[in-house]
């Protein structure tokens, strides 16, 4: 028997991080805001990601088989509430958010994160309303030091 309240409390106690996760297809490029991602092997180095099926940017990461992921500072959580819309560009910016384009993926990586990985998805399982996407990390880069935003660190509740 599933008792929904227990699921809904302990699903939403697992650790979430926070980030934002860049997607391309051709010349089009969107940025959302990633909060579920694990490591998920050392050698060769791998993430995965989920991304609700129903989004564009789970169509885009489909058809390129790229991904960035783009890791957000504590003090950064008004850029993760900036891209729950995902974020479509506008020249070099998505709204006032600066990025480039990452040089193995060509995906954009948000130029005021801590740092950002890029990916090759190597396999994926679509089950329910999201898919599981995992990416071997073919780039990454550090661009300053800092504490990581997760999800306890803001009054928002995704999962359960």
């Amino acid at each position: 028997m599933l008792d929904e309240k227990a699921k809904r409390t302990l699903l939403r106690n697992i650790p979430h991080p926070l980030n934002i996760c860049g997607v391309k297809e051709g010349d089009d490029v969107n940025g959302f805001t990633l909060s579920w991602m694990t490591q998920a092997s050392f050698k060769p180095p791998m993430i995965v990601i989920g991304v609700r099926q129903d989004s564009r940017s789970h169509a885009m990461i489909k058809a390129s088989q790229v991904f960035a992921v783009s890791f957000l500072e504590v003090s950064q959580q008004d850029l993760a509430e900036t891209f729950f819309k995902p974020q479509q560009r506008t020249g070099d910016k998505f709204g006032d958010v600066e990025f480039y384009l990452g040089e193995e993926t060509g995906c954009p990586i948000i130029a005021s994160a801590l740092g950002f990985v890029e990916c090759q998805v190597k396999g994926s399982l679509e089950e329910g309303d999201h898919s599981i996407f995992m990416g071997e990390v073919i780039a990454a880069g550090q661009h300053r030091e800092g504490q990581p935003l997760w999800m306890k660190d803001t009054p928002w509740q995704y999962g359960g």
